[in-house]
């Protein structure tokens, strides 16, 4: 990477960080997330706690960078999350969402960083054997670097929730 950024675990006390991430994420691209900007924006500080606390979770790894310094920006997030229901005759899934890089540290290798941490700690930590993804059908962008880094189509899609009118893409990688 251009800079140096760590890559470390989120933890409830991060939730101010979480906060200010979360609503840059949803000003930046506000069609990548479920959530809009006005409804993040009228969370109350208890509520950001609520949810730093569960990102922190046993059924969920947040990741995030950030400079290293205690209290500073974040730079990137990524999550994966137990997916369920699950089905009992399917190894154990999991499903990468919440994934942002600021705008100054895209093309630096942060989120090829962050993927490649985010899958291992779907193996090691959550013990999933799949990480399943959603892409729009309308980014090629992001579909061609989750095709680098090992995802295939699984054939499946589903309506985008910001636009029903088009599909989120269905991608999967084994991880074992």
């Amino acid at each position: 990477m251009g800079r140096l950024l760590r890559v470390r675990r989120l933890t409830a006390e991060d939730w101010p960080l979480l906060k200010k991430v979360r609503l840059e994420m949803l000003a930046d691209t506000p069609m990548a997330y479920v959530e809009s900007l006005e409804s993040a924006r009228r969370q109350t500080d208890t509520q950001w706690q609520e949810r730093a606390a569960a990102m922190a979770g046993d059924s969920s790894v947040t990741l995030v960078a950030d400079t290293g310094s205690d209290g500073g920006p974040l730079s990137g997030l990524m999550r994966v999350v137990v997916k369920d229901p699950q089905q009992p005759d399917r190894p154990l899934q999991a499903v990468l969402i919440s994934v942002y890089v600021a705008p100054q540290h895209r093309g630096l290798g942060l989120a090829d960083e962050l993927l490649d941490q985010a899958c291992a700690a779907a193996r090691e930590e959550l013990d999933a054997a799949i990480l399943e993804l959603g892409v729009h059908q309308d980014n090629a962008r992001a579909l061609a670097f989750y095709a680098r880094h090992g995802f295939t189509p699984t054939g499946a899609s589903k309506p985008y929730p910001q636009d029903t009118s088009k599909r989120e893409l269905i991608m999967e990688r084994q991880l074992r």
